[in-house]
């Protein structure tokens, strides 16, 4: 086993300690799923609440531990119809984690209501539950907690907080997938989950997206939502009853070619995990005993196992925190580390693709100091397939940042 501290860093004439090392490819494609989507598309039936899109909608609800699965085109119309669902609209508040992907803040957006963003714990990077309350007021609906890249909101103090000031909790678990939280799984603590099946995610589709609930009254509100205006079960044409006045349903459909890639996966997902949590395990030990001024991302309070949609590391501690977070990175990848990449989503406020006008949102009053340093300046992470390699390339991937660590003074200098 190499001494990762013995040479200087390949970055300044060393020798590169994991030449060659690849991430994982992903998404995997199974060939069994290859033949059953061709009968799927010989078969004609393709969409309108096919067969398969019932069973998978079912299968992945009781997965998560939730008792009714809504199946949708994407994770981001989730989001937007479990809002529509608990009744938010124009004039109304939504509170969100100012470290998020857009599309948490875009669905209260589309509504025509007011996005309103709160920090995150430094620990964690998720929503901070002891700013939450500061940020409600009498216009405040329903909280997003985001579970995000390898981290938890702590549910129980924010469902404590929602719960006295009356407000839908509606959990994004787009990074979410076999997470569970105090024994339970992610999206069936609030009143709803969103989940995201995009190609990135640990369980992939191309696209597509599903809400989870245990409420029956939630569970038909959001199929109608989604399809139409549609009561659950009923064939195409034969409406038989309409949607409560006042409820804009839409066609946010998801088809039987993705829920069929995700129905084959869905067995596979519990193992996957489990691997996942292993070698982020292995990796977080070796940060804390040898990589000084590097520390993980924290999985939550009560999170376990975690979901890893990426491994997620925080370069703030001596003797890093005065090294540029891009020299870090340009050191680790000159060791072989060519996968790692600066990547907090940083302020949504702040994002490229955030062209909202700032009346149209609201920072709560204390700002969002973690997200502007942490999230922007100091955060790098990996994708989730890597914590699926073999253990050499975990091993070696540990041998990089400890390298890169305890060299820091070269890096300074």
């Amino acid at each position: 086993m190499p001494n990762p501290s013995a040479d200087k860093l390949a970055l300044f004439g060393g020798t590169a300690i994991a030449e060659g090392l690849t991430a994982p490819r992903w998404p995997v494609p199974l060939e069994g799923t290859a033949k059953r989507l061709a009968e799927i598309y010989m078969s004609g039936q393709w969409s309108f609440y096919g067969s398969v899109e019932q069973a998978f909608s079912q299968e992945f609800a009781q997965f998560q531990d939730a008792k009714h699965g809504i199946f949708m085109v994407n994770g981001t119309v989730t989001l937007e119809t479990a809002l529509a669902a608990c009744g938010v609209g124009a004039g109304d508040e939504v509170i969100v984690p100012a470290n998020t992907w857009i599309a948490t803040a875009m669905a209260a957006l589309y509504l025509g209501a007011t996005p309103v963003f709160v920090d995150v714990e430094p620990t964690t990077l998720c929503l901070d539950p002891a700013k939450l309350e500061a940020a409600i007021t009498d216009k405040t609906r329903a909280v997003i907690p985001v579970h995000l890249f390898g981290g938890m909101p702590d549910l129980e103090a924010i469902m404590k907080t929602a719960a006295k000031h009356d407000l839908a909790v509606i959990e994004d678990c787009a990074h979410g997938h076999g997470g569970k939280w105090a024994g339970k799984g992610t999206g069936s603590h609030g009143i709803i989950g969103s989940f995201s099946f995009q190609q990135s995610k640990t369980l992939p589709a191309g696209e597509s997206g599903i809400c989870i609930t245990s409420s029956d009254e939630m569970s038909e509100r959001l199929f109608r939502l989604k399809h139409i205006g549609y009561a659950p079960g009923t064939a195409q044409g034969m409406a038989t009853s309409g949607p409560p006045e006042g409820l804009l349903c839409h066609n946010y459909r998801g088809n039987e070619f993705q829920a069929a890639i995700l129905q084959d996966q869905l067995p596979l997902l519990g193992e996957r995990i489990a691997r996942y949590n292993a070698n982020a395990a292995k990796l977080e030990k070796r940060v804390r005993e040898e990589a000084p001024g590097v520390r993980v991302q924290s999985r939550g309070r009560l999170a376990g196992p975690q979901s890893y949609y990426c491994f997620a590391m925080v370069f703030d501690g001596e003797p890093l925190a005065d090294v540029p977070l891009d020299r870090i990175i340009e050191a680790a990848k000159a060791e072989g580390l060519s996968f790692i990449s600066p990547r907090g989503y940083g302020p949504v406020y702040k994002h490229t693709l955030w062209n909202v006008p700032p009346k149209q949102y609201r920072i709560a009053k204390e700002g969002c100091q973690v997200v502007e340093t942490i999230g922007t300046e100091r955060l790098a992470i990996f994708g989730h397939s890597v914590l699926g390699a073999d253990d050499e390339t975990i091993e070696a991937i540990g041998d990089v940042i400890v390298k890169v660590a305890r060299n820091a003074e070269a890096l300074k200098a």
